[in-house]
């Protein structure tokens, strides 16, 4: 177990690479050679333009005006000057809220740890129950362990004070959990009133169409809503099974940039073609002129391509039992999608459409009855997976017992008696490790919510948090603190009655402290320094700018603005308000370091938000009744943690005076529930008609036909459309590139594929523009 030396070690090693990675940051931000890197965001809007323009050759690479170093702090000062109001116009409501968590944490924690550190530090330091132990059984313990709880005598009054202050931090998390919760619903209501008219507001996607023997899928798509909501619809789009298309366009993006690369190639070197090798990967084979491959493998794909693309539009067999349907209003929309259509619930379901940009294409062609099954095996694999992650889970506490590795290596003995090495395992080493473990999981939980079946990516990421919070709370979290074998730990609570497990766990609470308070530093300050300096996009973009780029566009595609991944970084930060919960009563002294990684990270992120981050979507803060029920499961297992942990203490007059809170806390959950989750979920009829008055009076001539009528047509579909579109801007940038006097402030026209992987979509189907009844 890591003492303080241990704790002041890692604080060190942390503090050190944190202020390394800022300081970085300040110096690669200000190189003229990297602004697309750190203000990719700001080129996406059109409304800045490369330094390098117009400036000394040595100017171009390094920048010379020494008085910005001076000030190279001043991006924190920039990130938090920005007013709320203007970042949501910035960056979007999603984005501005996400910061808003960490914000959260702050209001909580702040008041908490001031209260903890005022009344249970001087408690528990005052217990003196450690300090009369005399190496009893081997039991070790360190000047933390004075300031937990575990210094209280067994059956002492002095738990009340815990039990109080238990009461007063659910009260004060009570009052601004709904504060949070109420600002958030009226800001997101207030910005879907206030938005512009987006393709969404109008379109609902329809599923589980049922087969007619006598009309197509259009066809019957249109008969029922002219006929059902004769006043309301306007136009639909059917949704076509294009797995095969999509994937031959995909290939075929990747031969046109290897083509690029080695024309690019050439033209540097025109003396000498460039070549390839046939065989595997290029290392082997037969040497062949690489331009000339590429350009005869890129015809051949375009010819499989045409032919594919055919074959999905003629063939009926290609049409799914779905459709995006459009009506005249918002109203209409709203009706519809928040209705029932049948007296059959299995049928003509109806749901608010994603944008489209956050539609994941290739879920939309999975059969709607086969969803049940597949997020029943998913949960199963969640299953599996969690249990069988304890096993490194649980290597990397054992890396934090000595005893247990000279046991494995006695030849290391010598070097582990060491102070500093065993400092350096103790107290860095089991949380780095832990870091590491759990860089490749959101990936494997992202693709598990892909199998699922759904069908954007806002709902993807919202899924994944969620597996993945459950990940953190089973494997972090009691992981970390009951140590052992996976199945040694099964065996345990097999054989125990389930009354018991609560104090067990309780019990071994207040001896995990410390290594939460070195993991919190590893991730929560060195992993937040890490990700403002983007080592990797940096990286990845010199690479592209010196093979691939060619022109203004080329160099923009290169630019890897990157977004909020919140399938990943939600949970993480549930970790905090987990660990902030159950230790406030328990260890307070874990709490400052908790505090730093809010203020921290709140900084970091909103300077990415508005610098770099450019959304793929945007769901008007939709997720926040997921991050509200994640802190209410916090609350609860702080709660019946510290049941067990007094029962342990036998304080049995006392503890019974625990059990209120719990039932509080679900109470609680069920009116802020019944309260704002509609804001959520739903869009107001009053506002809906609202809109659609102001609109009829503003814009009485409307074409909105024309406006949602490719709307939702997938990219796959709109190849050629794209394909002459970058011409035109290619064309358009070196005009401008040859033109000394006008630099680039082109606003950015991107392509929507990237955002919905690939595998079938809708097509535009003139032949069915629809009228009314």
């Amino acid at each position: 177990m890591a003492n303080l030396q241990d704790i002041g070690l890692s604080a060190a090693i942390n503090i050190l690479s944190a202020i390394g990675f800022l300081l970085a940051f300040s110096m690669l931000r200000l190189q003229p050679l990297n602004d697309r890197v750190y203000f990719p965001k700001w080129y996406l809007k059109g409304i800045r333009s490369s330094p390098t323009h117009n400036r000394a050759f040595a100017s171009k690479f390094v920048n010379l005006d020494f008085r910005t170093y001076i000030k190279f702090w001043t991006w924190m000062h920039a990130a938090l000057r920005m007013p709320e109001p203007e970042l949501i116009d910035h960056a979007g409501l999603d984005s501005a809220m996400y910061v808003r968590i960490y914000l959260l944490g702050l209001k909580i924690f702040i008041p908490i740890t001031a209260l903890a550190f005022g009344v249970l530090i001087p408690i528990n330091w005052t217990g003196k129950t450690l300090g009369n132990i005399k190496d009893i059984n081997h039991i070790t313990f360190d000047k933390v362990d004075k300031l937990s709880i575990s210094n209280v005598p067994s059956g002492s009054n002095r738990f009340w004070a815990h039990i109080l202050m238990a009461y007063v931090f659910t009260g004060w998390t009570y009052y601004v959990l709904y504060n949070e919760y109420k600002i958030i619903a009226n800001k997101r209501l207030h910005f879907l009133a206030s938005e512009g008219r987006r393709p969404d507001h109008f379109t609902v996607l329809v599923r589980n169409v049922p087969p007619d023997p006598d009309e197509s899928v259009s066809e019957h798509v249109e008969h029922f809503f002219c006929v059902n909501h004769r006043d309301q619809y306007l136009t639909h789009q059917i949704v076509y099974n294009a797995n095969l298309l999509a994937s031959i366009v995909e290939k075929k993006k990747k031969l046109l940039n290897w083509l690029t690369y080695y024309q690019n190639k050439f033209e540097r070197n025109p003396s000498t073609r460039p070549t390839i090798k046939t065989g595997v990967w290029g290392l082997c084979g037969t040497p062949v002129d690489a331009i000339d491959r590429y350009e005869s493998e890129l015809k051949c794909l375009s010819e499989e391509e045409d032919v594919e693309r055919e074959k999905v539009l003629s063939d009926p067999n290609a049409v799914i039992p779905a459709a995006f349907v459009s009506f005249r209003t918002r109203w209409g929309a709203a009706i519809c999608a928040q209705t029932q259509q049948t007296s059959n619930p299995t049928i003509w379901l109806t749901e608010w459409a994603p944008e489209p940009r956050d539609i994941y294409w290739s879920n939309l062609a999975i059969p709607y009855v086969s969803l049940s099954i597949r997020r029943l095996l998913m949960a199963v694999a969640l299953f599996f997976l969690i249990f069988f992650f304890m096993i490194p889970i649980t290597f990397v506490q054992s890396l934090a017992n000595i005893d247990g590795i000279v046991k494995v290596f006695p030849f290391i003995r010598p070097l582990m008696e060491m102070s500093i090495i065993k400092s350096f395992i103790q107290g860095f080493l089991p949380g780095i490790a832990l870091k590491i473990f759990l860089i490749i999981l959101p990936s494997i939980l992202m693709t598990m919510s892909k199998i699922e079946g759904l069908t954007s990516l806002s709902n993807l990421e919202r899924r994944s948090a969620g597996k993945y919070y459950f990940f953190i709370l089973v494997n972090v979290f009691l992981g970390s603190v009951i140590t052992g074998s996976a199945l040694d730990q099964l065996q345990a609570f097999l054989n125990q009655s389930p009354s018991k497990i609560p104090k067990t766990l309780g019990v071994a609470i207040p001896r995990r402290a410390n290594f939460f308070i070195t993991y919190t530093m590893v991730d929560g300050w060195s992993g937040v320094a890490a990700e403002i300096v983007r080592l990797s996009p940096l990286v990845m973009f010199h690479i592209q700018n010196a093979f691939f780029v060619k022109t203004d566009r080329d160099r923009e595609k290169a630019m890897d603005a990157g977004s909020l991944d919140f399938a990943s970084s939600e949970p993480r930060i549930q970790l905090y308000f987990l660990l902030g919960l159950v230790y406030a009563a328990v260890t307070p002294i874990l709490l400052p370091f908790i505090i730093v990684f809010f203020a921290f990270s709140y900084i970091v992120y909103r300077h990415q938000i508005i610098n770099v981050y450019d959304q793929k979507y945007e769901s008007g803060a939709r997720f926040w009744p997921d991050v509200h029920r994640h802190i209410i499961i916090c609350m609860l297992i702080s709660q019946v943690l510290l049941f067990g942990l007094l029962s342990a203490k036998e304080a049995s007059h006392s503890t019974p005076f625990l059990i209120a809170l719990p039932v509080l806390t679900i109470w609680f959950h069920r009116f802020c529930k019944g309260r704002f989750e509609s804001a959520f979920t739903k869009f107001p009829i009053q506002d809906a008609m609202v809109k659609d008055t102001l609109e009829l009076a503003t814009e009485p001539r409307l074409n909105l036909k024309a406006y949602l009528q490719d709307a939702y047509v997938h990219p796959v579909f709109k190849g050629e459309e794209i394909a002459k579109e970058e011409e035109e801007e290619a064309y358009m940038d070196e005009l401008v590139e040859n033109s000394p006097l006008v630099p680039t402030k082109r606003s950015s026209v991107k392509d929507s594929s990237q955002h919905g992987g690939s595998s079938q979509g809708t097509t535009p189907d003139r032949s069915h523009d629809m009228h009314q009844a």
